[in-house]
């Protein structure tokens, strides 16, 4: 059976890349899918009203330079745009190709469904979580409509639905069903786990620590962590372990921001990395007793996945897409039991800990899911979608 031939959207990775913006999650995932079909897809941009399909060899110049990740790329996008006008201008040839927005690019904008519906594209989208409509107080204000839009838009033309755990799939599908909309064919396929360096330079940290690693954001549960965090430094003073908060700030924070600013029981004993490359996130995490995920709600969790990978235990909240993902691997709490939260990391902290030690030995059981394990189940189900 021959490819189906593939429109990749690129708009999210060219803006992310335009104002110097450090990668997310999902822009990590776009990028493992330019990568993976940089070699027979056509690039797709939105901006605003507009929507263009690249020829195939402006197509190819694009994604070299969103893959290269230079700090020229707003320079170098426009040389290529001004010396590509005649190719931007090209005849659309569309129909039938299988259009993959894996960013949640432009759902929610005017003017997309009709697109979609008259170029007789077979659209593909991933659903990387409905959070935003499940749990909004957890968003910024107004994120809830526009993911709703842009859910109703993937529900509404999809050709098919790509969601990145069996739990995101579940939340779509309860959403489709309370609003009478059909659900498109879906495949779930876990997210690859990209490999970090080999830690081969010692961590000199004098004491042990932990840590977080993620956008400071109310989900993450970052507030129960300072909490917990300042009960510890009352009860065992200098002995106490640090926590290294990896990650931006982000948003409905405020309380757990106040925190790590005010509070001076937690100085010098609490600090933050809002950049880390992957060399240095390596080091880090072979150093540490253990990463802490206490999230209230997650559509996937790659940092957990890259800590069991990388050989690093997890304390874990007990939610569905972390049993999913990690089975008994990890150590898990409810993200709202805050003793057995102090409780698990107080066993992880001795050099001796057995907690720690057993969960080591599980850790020798885990197998991280790859992209090419992701691609070859995705390949294969695209050639199943029944043509438009």
């Amino acid at each position: 059976m021959t490819n189906p031939p593939i429109l990749l959207d690129v708009s999210r990775l060219i803006w992310r890349a335009s104002t110097g913006r450090l990668p997310t999650g999902i822009d990590r995932v776009c990028l493992a899918y330019v990568e993976h079909y940089r070699h027979r897809a056509c690039a797709v941009i939105q901006y605003r009203t507009m929507r263009r399909v690249l020829p195939v060899a402006l197509s190819a110049k694009l994604f070299d330079l969103i893959l290269t990740g230079s700090d020229r790329f707003r320079r170098d996008a426009t040389r290529l745009a001004l010396r590509s006008l005649s190719g931007l201008a090209g005849p659309q040839r569309v129909a039938g190709a299988i259009y993959l927005n894996i960013g949640h690019t432009g759902l929610d904008q005017p003017g997309l469904e009709e697109w979609l519906t008259v170029s007789g594209m077979r659209p593909v989208f991933m659903v990387h979580d409905v959070i935003p409509i499940s749990h909004p107080e957890y968003c910024r204000p107004g994120e809830h409509e526009r993911h709703e839009a842009r859910v109703r838009t993937m529900l509404r033309t999809g050709a098919g639905l790509i969601c990145n755990s069996a739990a995101t799939h579940a939340a779509t599908e309860v959403y489709a069903r309370r609003h009478g909309l059909a659900l498109p064919p879906t495949h779930v396929a876990w997210l690859g786990t990209t490999p970090l360096p080999a830690a081969t330079v010692s961590n000199a940290r004098d004491s042990a620590y932990f840590m977080m690693l993620g956008t400071i954001e109310g989900r993450k549960n970052h507030l129960l962590m300072l909490q917990i965090w300042r009960e510890l430094v009352e009860m065992h003073g200098s002995a106490a372990p640090r926590l290294l908060i990896v990650g931006q700030r982000g948003w409905e924070a405020d309380q757990a921001l106040a925190m790590i600013d005010r509070t001076k029981a937690l100085r010098g004993v609490v600090s933050e990395l809002p950049r880390c490359s992957d060399d240095e996130l390596a080091v880090l995490l072979r150093g540490a007793r253990a990463l802490i995920f206490p999230s209230f709600v997650e559509g996937y969790g790659m940092p957990l996945v890259e800590a069991l990978a990388h050989g690093t235990p997890v304390i874990a909240s007990q939610i569905d897409v972390f049993g999913e993902l990690a089975g008994p691997v990890p150590d898990y709490a409810a993200p709202t039991d805050g003793r057995r939260w102090r409780t698990l990391i107080e066993a992880y902290m001795p050099d001796d800990s057995r907690a720690r030690a057993k969960q080591i030995a599980r850790l020798a059981g885990f197998h991280a899911p790859t992209w090419a394990a992701h691609f070859a189940t995705v390949n294969q189900w695209l050639e199943t979608l029944p043509p438009r």
